[in-house]
């Protein structure tokens, strides 16, 4: 297809990156050849199968290298969703009749609050970490609520709305101070590939990630478990990965899911805080009555900024942008249909007024400056259209 509705292809502008991530052609490429030429399944005893079986070893070994993991620490999933349930649920099947509380914030993921939730209803205690105007939890909470009942502290790297990035060295030290054994999950999603350091070097116990995010494929991630005897298996079946996640490896994507990681963090990281500081200076400049939940600053990723417009309506803004060929989203993807308002924002504690329009513009290694000029006129002119409109 060359169209897409009336707009044509190299006219649209993508700041969804957050969302998902346009392919890396290396990543296509080598997951046609494992589609089309060895594709046995990894499991089967013949030539093709253990052909499929080679390459999805050496992904794991490339993987735990980028992570300074040992390849035994890498556990291939569908995505961050199922990564995030098979680590919790497990953590909390194996202690639950042992320790019976977890602490996390309220900036967490869907994918983890909901699981939280759950649990919460059958009668483990979960404490929600309060969080400041960005994001910051408090140290001192955090450190009062740690003690000889904790399983589990689940905060993630990098807020997946915001940017937000979690010095988790400082909470694993918070943690050993009160209780050595409370383990530490972090969803890494948003992290891999944006940021230096790895779950390894900050001490964390389980970290997981997502394909899509990175310029991967979408149906494919890893989970990096330090210890497998931490937690216990939820999900029964063939006993692939060791056992912690049966089901059939999906090869072609895990092929190319290795491939778009050795391009992640390349010489881009320059180029997006370029765009993201441009971003933050016309609109501070040009739009009255924003907020700013994405400061430049070294504990917030370039690659996310978040916006919360007064007298705006963020999904009537969002729509009006797709119009112009500008896409955008208006939170977490993986819950934008349920929520009006991003339990995110809220528990930074952005004004209601605010609050409902906000958008969140995420970068990626294919976006430029050029374009995000163009992007930020259109941004001005249509929350002044909205605005004109909201205010009669």
């Amino acid at each position: 297809m060359t169209e897409y509705g009336v707009l044509q292809l190299n006219d649209r502008i993508y700041l969804d990156n957050s969302a998902t991530t346009k392919v890396d052609p290396n990543s296509l490429e080598i997951m046609n050849y494992y589609h089309s030429v060895d594709y046995g399944n990894p499991s089967s005893l013949h030539r093709m199968g253990m052909a499929g079986e080679k390459k999805m070893e050496e992904a794991r070994e490339t993987i735990a290298s980028l992570f300074k993991a040992k390849p035994r620490q890498i556990v291939f999933t569908s995505g961050g969703t199922e990564g995030n349930n098979l680590i919790l649920r497990g953590v909390i099947e194996k202690y639950k009749t042992r320790k019976s509380k977890i602490i996390t914030s309220k900036m967490e993921h869907p994918s983890v609050l909901e699981v939280l939730k759950e649990y919460e209803e059958q009668g483990l205690q979960v404490v929600y970490l309060e969080v400041n105007q960005w994001g910051d939890y408090n140290e001192e909470e955090l450190l009062k609520e740690v003690d000889s009942d904790t399983m589990l502290v689940s905060m993630m790297k990098v807020n997946n709305e915001t940017g937000k990035i979690n010095d988790l060295k400082k909470i694993r030290q918070i943690c050993d101070r009160k209780n050595p054994e409370c383990l530490i999950h972090s969803d890494w999603v948003q992290a891999l590939g944006k940021i230096a350091t790895s779950p390894v070097d900050e001490g964390v116990d389980f970290a997981t990630t997502s394909g899509h995010k990175v310029h991967g494929p979408k149906g494919v991630g890893f989970m990096y478990i330090k210890n497998q005897q931490k937690l216990q298996s939820v999900m029964k079946g063939g006993g692939q990965e060791n056992g912690i996640r049966s089901g059939t490896q999906n090869v072609p994507a895990i092929a190319g899911f290795e491939e778009a990681l050795k391009n992640a963090r390349s010489d881009h990281a320059g180029d997006i805080r370029q765009m993201k500081q441009k971003i933050l200076t016309f609109v501070d400049e040009n739009i009255e009555e924003v907020s700013i939940n994405s400061p430049l600053r070294d504990d917030f990723s370039d690659h996310i900024i978040s916006l919360s417009f007064n007298d705006v309506k963020g999904e009537i803004l969002l729509h009006s942008l797709e119009q112009k060929g500008v896409y955008v989203s208006t939170g977490s993807a993986c819950s934008s249909k349920k929520e009006k308002d991003s339990p995110v924002i809220k528990a930074m504690g952005i004004p209601d007024e605010y609050r409902k329009g906000t958008i969140r513009i995420s970068l990626s290694k294919y976006n430029s400056v050029d374009e995000m000029g163009r992007a930020l006129q259109i941004l001005k002119e249509e929350v002044k259209k909205i605005r004109k409109v909201l205010r009669r």
